[in-house]
Parts: structure tokens; sequence; C-alpha cells
């Protein structure tokens, strides 16, 4: 396995640039300044309203909880 290593190394240059790929950006991944401004995260922006409202309402129902757990709050 190891026996032939330093003639194999020596025999082909190091620095190879026909065997290497040449970098090509994937179809459809180009930066485009509209989608920066009105796309964050990917998302539009009625996806974001839905995801802050989900994430208020989960912050109520927790701090209501606490609040009655802790008897600060009582039915």
């Amino acid at each position: 396995m190891f026996d032939n290593l330093r003639e194999e190394v020596s025999a082909k240059p190091f620095n190879d640039d026909e065997d290497e790929a040449k970098y090509q950006p994937a179809a459809g991944t180009g930066y485009a300044e509209k989608n920066r401004s009105t796309h964050i995260l990917g998302m539009t922006a009625f996806q974001r309203f839905v995801i802050v409202v989900m994430l208020f309402m989960a912050t109520c129902v927790i701090g209501a909880l606490f609040l009655l757990v802790t008897g600060k709050f009582a039915f």
C-alpha cells in the first residue's frame, strides 16, 4: 500500500491544475437584490408574520402558566 508512495508523489506534479474541477455556481443561486429586500431567512412577509404571532402566543401562554403555578394569578 505504502511501498511506492514516494515514487508516486514525485512522479506526479503537486499542483496539477488539469485534474482539478473548475468552480461553477449552481443554477439559480445568483445574488439578486430584490430577493434580499423581500425575503429574510427565505420567508415572505406573511410567513414571518405568522411565525411572530405564534411566538407571541406561546410567550403569553407560558407566562400565564407561570403566574398560575406561582400563585400570583388565580381564577
